[in-house]
């Protein structure tokens, strides 16, 4: 709250000036009645703000401690203020006043007065309002700060648990068009198909399977489908660095990689599952350069990873603990940096990991795939996974990982004749694209494989062991004010391949091509936009080529969108984001892809077109 610095130089002159005038008691009077209205003013506002300071602190909405607290830093603040203007003007009086002195003193010897000009009424007006309205302005905008920050009025009015829960959520609805090549074989065609295993292995055979329609995969008829997915989070600090969480979705029960309900079901009721639900520890302590996070339950992925491992829908159910170690933790550009979400639709498909810039990180995971009944082989995965997290400079972050994935007990095992021993190895879900052996033969003995139910096989599983070395990295380049450009690179490679033990174990099982090392993978992408989609014109589009041979990953896991699921897939992707409003926005992906192994030289070539609209709170 300053007054002009003309004006008072004006009021100043003229009140020292006035002597040399003839009447100057008057004017001296109703300027001293102009101060003291302005005084009352003042006192009037200080007051009222005093007053309603008063009254949030009857109603319960402010502390009273710290009530007494903004008054006395407002006082304090308003001391500061008034006696840098007072020096001042003081300094800009001082001169006025020798030279209004040796008017009057000259004016004495001549007897001659000198006329002042009188401050107008319009002028002191101006003073007054520009002293209410900065007064009333600072005043409202500290109150509504400092109600706020202390969340004035919520304490006392709900219970304390409510302010440890968070609730969030989204919902999208996708419309995505398969289109097939002319190439591909066609639903007729049953020389050379591309077998639906997982359905083989729900019907009982390929014969029963076949009977239902459901024996091959579709590769000629282009598909239409539309889709929706609701997530509901609820989340809960449960006490200082213990949090607990779950997760409602919609879901299809049976696939692990897509959440997504069908529309179309004759207006049957989605089904609505517990997605996630977990416990999980942090502990960190402040100028201490370790800290780690521990996870059990059905937790999101820990991992840093992309899609051609893990699908972006898939939740782990196990044990995980995430380690950290810090460096130059004391950069200025590190106290400043704010994170992106390890995960953003923006970005879909890519998984950040850890979001700690500089520090040296390792995660391990202990996760049960299937317990065996009668069986002390159930399947598991361990993984562990070492990183750094590097803050090049100024929201430009290098990121690098290695890890090892570790399968075990996930192959087929061929049952003796006419046992059901090794069922249990077959896989309870897959994609495509693996290569695949058949656990039950129909060789006219095993009871269990009849001919009234199949020419081949009544039950397959993996024919390799999966034990994968992913190792990928990424980096962040924000120099650029209007987006960021996230370069990713991944690889993986599958040390459980063993050809002469699938030969030695199901000879004749596979065809002499599929018998090959066909385990390595790769994908590079590059993402140019924002981190997230947050806000009515925000954008970012992204390319990635992806290269993934038929046993390199387990195709049950990896992403379930490009080349309709699984591997044996190579091609490109292109796709961007455009913010409509706040936290809603348009996504569009266009993938192409064939297979990079044909199956008895049948091609398998696949284009879908995705459309969502995405919807968050």
């Amino acid at each position: 709250m300053m007054i002009r610095n003309s004006t008072l130089v004006a009021l100043l002159a003229s009140s020292i000036a006035a002597p040399a005038m003839a009447g100057e008691k008057e004017d001296l009077l109703a300027l001293k009645d102009e101060i003291a209205n302005e005084r009352k003013e003042l006192l009037k506002l200080k007051n009222t703000a005093v007053n309603l300071i008063d009254v949030f602190v009857q109603q319960g909405m402010l502390d009273k401690s710290k009530a007494e607290g903004l008054i006395k830093a407002a006082e304090a603040k308003a001391t500061i203020e008034s006696k840098a203007p007072i020096a001042q003007e003081a300094a800009i009086a001082a001169p006025v006043a020798a030279g209004a002195g040796a008017i009057a003193a000259t004016g004495a010897g001549k007897a001659k007065s000198i006329q002042v000009e009188y401050v107008p009424e319009f002028v002191k007006d101006e003073i007054r309002e520009q002293v209410r309205s900065e007064l009333k302005a600072d005043v409202v905008k500290e109150v509504k700060a400092e109600a706020k920050t202390e969340k004035w009025g919520i304490p006392a009015a709900l219970p304390e648990w409510v302010n440890k829960i968070k609730i969030s959520g989204d919902i999208r609805i996708r419309g995505q068009d398969d289109f097939y090549s002319n190439a591909n074989p066609k639903q007729s065609d049953l020389t050379n198909p591309y077998w639906d295993f997982l359905a083989i292995n729900r019907d009982g055979g390929n014969k029963a399977a076949r009977e239902k329609n459901e024996e091959i995969l579709n590769t000629s008829n282009d598909r239409l489908a539309i889709r929706e997915r609701i997530r509901l989070a609820i989340d809960a600090q449960i006490t200082d660095g213990v949090k607990a969480g779950f997760r409602f979705s919609t879901s299809n029960i049976s696939n692990p990689v897509s959440i997504d309900q069908k529309l179309g079901n004759t207006g049957q009721s989605f089904d609505f599952v517990i997605d996630r639900a977990f416990l999980q520890y942090d502990y960190e302590r402040p100028n201490n350069n370790k800290s780690f996070s521990l996870y059990a339950g059905r937790i999101a992925n820990p991992w840093m990873s992309t899609d051609l491992v893990y699908d972006q829908d898939l939740s782990f159910e196990g044990f995980a603990g995430t380690f950290r170690l810090g460096f130059n933790q004391n950069d200025p550009a590190l106290k400043n940096y704010q994170a992106p979400p390890a995960t953003s639709q923006g970005r879909a498909g890519i998984n950040l990991g850890p979001q700690t810039p500089n520090t040296v990180f390792a995660t391990l995971g202990v996760f049960p795939l299937q317990e065996v009944n009668l069986s002390t082989a159930d399947k598991w995965l361990f993984g562990g996974q070492l990183g750094a997290d590097w803050l090049v400079r100024k929201d430009s972050r290098l990121k690098v990982a290695a890890a090892y994935y570790d399968f075990d007990n996930v192959r087929a095992k061929p049952n003796p004749r006419n046992s059901f021993e090794y069922d249990w190895t077959a896989p309870q879900f897959i994609q495509k694209g693996n290569s695949m052996v058949p656990i039950n033969v129909n060789d006219g003995f095993n009871s269990r494989c009849p001919a009234s139910q199949s020419e081949l096989g009544c039950l397959y599983g993996l024919a390799y062991d999966f034990k994968v070395f992913n190792v990928n990295a990424m980096y962040d380049f924000a120099g650029f004010k209007f987006a960021h450009i996230l370069f990713s690179a991944d690889y993986a490679k599958n040390f459980g391949y063993d050809g002469a033990r699938v030969a030695r174990e199901f000879p004749g099982a596979l065809p002499a091509a599929n018998t090959k090392d066909k385990t390595n993978a790769f994908q590079v992408r590059l993402d140019v936009g924002a981190d997230e989609i947050r806000k009515f014109n925000d954008w970012t589009t992204f390319v990635a080529y992806r290269y993934i041979e038929q046993d390199a990953v387990m195709d049950a896991f990896n992403d379930s969108v490009f080349h309709l699921g699984g591997t044996n897939a190579k091609g490109w992707v292109i796709g961007a984001n455009y913010g409509l409003a706040k936290n809603t926005f348009l996504g569009f992906r266009w993938l192409t892809s064939d297979v990079v192994d044909k199956q008895d030289n049948q091609p398998f070539s696949v284009d879908s077109a995705v459309l969502d609209l995405n919807a968050r709170f």
